[in-house]
């Protein structure tokens, strides 16, 4: 691995680069150690440092950046999700990162087709899509993470699609940028014209290169041998067959050509429909002969989805947990799993297909009643088993190893001596654990290695491994790659596969559309036989909160962060950077990215917990933010906090009447002071005065009950901060306690509630000695109000549930967020609701990790007649007092949704905890309410 660019290290930029880059994207270039550095990941085993990271915001950006590389000589890759796994995201020149700036989605034709830029998360796309009954095509594994850039540069599948509904089927145009800085709408009508008129050379050179394919015999019948299955080696040289002209030849070239031919700066697909109805089995065989045999019949019988897990894959899936009694149960031997899936668009049909299967199961030779299940527990668990897998392997590696999850497909009718032929080829080379799943009906399987990338023999190893995998699979008939695309992993075995004939076509596409190589060199086509092994990266063990990460991304698109500073993936892998300055001694770059992590990382994470939601090996990066920040903490402040603790009281009334104090105040003064205080003192210590904060609240007091239902413990936050209009009601405390009353559901508040705090200002902050005081406070109280665990906490804010929860997790005592027990138990006995026309919803990070937003949706229904949940609703980010420290936070998380907000007006605006209903109303101008302050108002007589 290089640890430097021939410019000259990582502590100093080109200036005369930096400056034509500035010059083509203005404002749009970032080149610190630190931004260089965590863009140098991504989700493969490849390790290359650029230059500088570009961010252009539109195609005309995109188009003067390519003129620029062309004048210059400038190496250029296009990254957008970073979730591909063979390389080719990264690279030494510049690196243009496209996610932030291409986010658009534009439904057409009432869903029939979507037009979508390529930082759109394939969810995202799907999310919109959902309303009107459709989806993309393409679903790969990593739809919550992965963007349409990668999807057509990459020639996406997944588990149902196959080769019929994949990218290359389903996309219908593309809005270009070429080499030259041309951009081309391929879906104009004059788009072939204008392709000979503006590019005549590369329009004459598709005509040459398609008629000499279709010329070639043996070139026609590899491609069709090639592309009847799933294939993502090289270029899709099959447009050269099935289309004619050549705009049509260049838009279907571009796709699976990995950033190396052109930009794409807009994808149209023709969309599929979304069948809402399944129902799913796992289906156990005694060995891999009898699971494979049963594939034609299964297939026959209509499964959308046919997943096999071979008997390591079983053994793993055992051990988790969560994976379903019976295969707990199994003693596995040689057994082989084909997980079967049924996709319908009604209830009916769905019945029809579960009723004709039953004859097909019968006469399959199953170890265990076959059982399809359309109950969603049931099919949770089943998938669990499948998406589970790579968790568990990942995620119990070696620290300090890589993780590497390889993919290939064979003709169906080979898939069982492939799978036999690979384990026996893991076994010879030592690769103990590893296990083969994958979408059985189409040949196509992955496989997990673990490798430590520092020890050379392990480096040859591996290197041994993969030779003998290709000529494995190649005499077999298949492709090395079958969905993840050729990248640098195989770039040196695409002449191996094709032959020399259609691998000199290749490079002759890459010669007409990238005549100077420019764009993502060393990626998908290569004269050095040694780029698979070079660059490797290794995964030094720096932090136990960490390790387990594979550098995945799958966490980015839910941080809040993730478009002011950086997200949980670069946090983790600067840490593992930092790690590595130290270890080489270099002591100016350790300061220099230990400076710039302060604030990008540690200042300006949320600690919200969304990162663990989305992680497949659930890392919290939240935990790892807490204790860099106690780390940093000082013996004095760590006691000053610990008084506050004990004093709590006094601490949020003082706090309450300071606020009340400025809101009486013309907001100039307060602005003014806040601002000195963090000039003086430090943006991380002062918080910042803003005019939407309301006046100080009112303390909480004890309230004795009969026979209570629940223990009531109202978060301090209503002490903090009082209603955000006082004149519609008193806030969430007395609501919550009027609906009670009036739905006859008595509820205790205990004594000394005024001193007694979740623990969260305490936790987030890295502040161990007073969240250690708070917990001694708090404990006792509650064991005795609660009668030893007999009764239930509610809390009324959903991050002082989720903090609490944490609190007493091995107390015995549960912890319920207030609107799932006014859902449960309050709703059903309140009168009819006077329901207002609409309602705009934002759940909370803790709502979502706490379960509770289908709860949260009912109990909004109840209130108004129409209620919206923005589909780019996040976590705001306010984070206590995240939010009033650094404003800039909250802004940039909560602008996507602010603007959805904007475009649907509505009677009422709710969240479900107080400061993010303040981080909501800063973001949007409207007033947000706690919903249970919604609820109170229209069930009142």
């Amino acid at each position: 691995m290089s640890r430097t660019d021939r410019d000259g290290g990582l502590l100093t930029a080109d200036a005369a680069l930096l400056a034509r880059l500035e010059a083509a994207v203005p404002g749009g270039v970032a080149a610190r150690a630190s931004d260089r550095l965590a863009f140098a990941h991504d989700a493969s085993h490849y390790l290359l440092v650029p230059q500088a990271v570009v961010t252009p915001k539109d195609a005309a950006q995109v188009s003067e950046l390519l003129r620029t590389s062309a004048a210059h000589g400038l190496s250029l890759t296009f990254r957008s999700g970073g979730t591909s796994l063979s390389g080719q995201a990264t690279n030494d020149g510049i690196l243009v990162d496209t996610r932030r700036g291409f986010r658009g989605i534009e439904i057409l034709d009432d869903g029939a087709r979507v037009r979508v830029q390529p930082g759109a998360t394939v969810r995202a796309v799907n999310t919109r899509l959902a309303r009107y009954g459709r989806k993309l095509g393409p679903d790969p594994a990593s739809e919550s993470a992965c963007t349409i850039g990668g999807v057509v540069a990459n020639n996406s599948s997944g588990m149902a699609c196959g080769t019929e509904l994949n990218t290359y089927r389903t996309l219908e145009s593309a809005v270009l940028v070429l080499p030259s800085g041309t951009v081309l709408d391929t879906g104009a009508p004059d788009a072939d014209d204008r392709l000979r008129t503006l590019e005549p050379r590369i329009h004459d050179g598709l005509v040459r290169l398609r008629d000499r394919v279709r010329g070639n015999a043996a070139s026609v019948e590899t491609i069709r041998r090639l592309y009847a299955i799933k294939n993502t080696m090289g270029y899709g040289v099959n447009s050269l067959v099935d289309h004619t002209r050549p705009v049509d030849i260049l838009t279907h070239l571009v796709i699976g050509s990995e950033g190396t031919l052109a930009f794409v700066a807009e994808a149209t697909f023709r969309t599929v429909p979304a069948h809402p109805y399944a129902a799913t089995g796992l289906l156990l065989f005694r060995d891999l002969a009898a699971a494979t045999g049963a594939l034609p019949e299964l297939v026959a019988a209509g499964f959308a989805t046919v997943e096999l897990l071979d008997a390591t894959s079983l053994r793993v899936a055992g051990r988790d947990p969560e994976a379903t009694e019976a295969l707990r149960d199994l003693t596995v031997r040689d057994h082989t799993a084909l997980l079967v899936e049924y996709q319908e668009p009604t209830a009916e049909a769905l019945d029809d297909r579960i009723a004709d299967a039953r004859h097909v199961l019968r006469g399959l030779p199953l170890t265990a009643p076959g059982e399809l299940s359309a109950e969603p527990d049931t099919r949770a668990a089943l998938w669990h088993i499948r998406k589970g897998l790579y968790a568990t392997v990942a995620g119990a590696r070696p620290s300090g190893t890589t993780a590497l999850l390889e993919d290939i497909a064979v003709p169906v009718h080979r898939l069982l001596p492939t799978c036999a032929d690979l384990t026996e080829l893991f076994d010879r080379h030592g690769y103990t654990g590893s296990v083969i799943f994958g979408h059985a009906k189409d040949g196509n399987v992955h496989f997990l290695l673990n490798e430590d990338f520092d020890d050379p023999r392990l480096v040859e190893r591996y290197l041994a491994f993969t030779d003998d995998m290709a000529d494995l699979v190649l005499g077999h008939g298949g492709t090395l790659k079958a969905e993840h695309g050729t990248g640098r992993i195989m770039a040196p075995y695409v002449r191996r596969q094709y032959g020399d004939e259609l691998h000199d076509v290749m490079r002759e596409v890459k010669r007409l559309l990238d005549p100077h190589g420019l764009l993502n060199p060393g990626v998908l086509l290569t004269d050095d036989p040694t780029v698979h092994i070079s660059h490797l990266k290794s995964t030094p063990t720096v932090e136990e909160e960490v390790d387990r990460c594979v550098e995945c991304g799958y966490c980015e698109p839910v941080c809040p962060s993730q478009d002011l500073t950086t997200t949980p993936r670069r946090r983790i892998v600067l840490r593992r950077e930092i790690a590595r300055a130290r270890a080489a001694g270099d002591t100016d770059l350790l300061d220099r990215l230990e400076r710039e992590y302060q604030y990008d990382a540690v200042d300006t994470c949320a600690v919200d917990g969304m990162c663990r939601t989305a992680c497949p090996v659930l890392i919290d990066t939240g935990d790892l933010t807490r204790r860099l920040r106690a780390e940093r903490r000082g013996r004095t402040e760590q006691k000053a906090w610990a008084s506050a603790a004990r004093h709590w009281d006094g601490f949020t009334r003082a706090a309450s009447g300071a606020l009340t104090l400025a809101r009486a105040t013309p907001d100039a003064m307060p602005a003014r002071a806040t601002a000195a205080g963090r000039k003086l003192l430090s943006t991380d210590v002062v918080p910042a005065w803003s005019p939407e904060l309301p006046r100080g609240g009112t303390r909480r007091r004890p309230r004795a009950a009969g026979t209570p239902r629940a223990v009531y413990f109202p978060a301090c936050v209503s002490t903090l901060f009082g209603p955000a209009d006082p004149h519609a009601g008193p806030g969430v405390r007395d609501a919550f306690l009027a609906l009670c009353e009036r739905a006859g559901v008595e509820v205790r508040v205990p004594e000394s509630i005024a001193s007694l705090c979740c623990g969260t200002p305490w936790k987030s902050k890295g502040l161990t000695a007073g969240h250690a005081v708070m917990r001694e406070q708090v404990v006792p109280v509650l064991r005795s109000a609660t009668e030893e665990g007999a009764l239930p906490v509610v809390v009324d804010a959903a991050s002082c549930t989720e903090g609490l929860a944490r609190m007493l997790g091995e107390e015995g005592i549960q912890v319920v967020d207030a609107v799932a027990f006014v859902d449960s138990t309050v709703l059903p006995r309140l009168p009819a609701a006077r329901r207002i026309p609409s309602v705009v919803v934002h759940p909370t990070c803790s709502s979502t990790q706490l379960g509770i937003d289908p709860a949260l949706l009912r109990v909004a229904d109840a209130i108004a007649e129409d209620v919206v949940q923005p589909q780019d609703w996040s976590c705001c980010a306010f984070a206590g007092d995240r939010g009033l420290l650094h404003p800039e936070l909250t802004s940039s998380a909560t602008a996507a949704e602010a603007r959805a907000v904007r475009n649907h007006p509505a009677t009422a605006y709710a969240s479900v905890n107080r400061t993010c209903e303040l981080g909501m109303t800063r973001a949007t101008g409207h007033p947000y309410r706690h919903l249970l302050e919604l609820l109170d108002e229209v069930t009142r007589r």
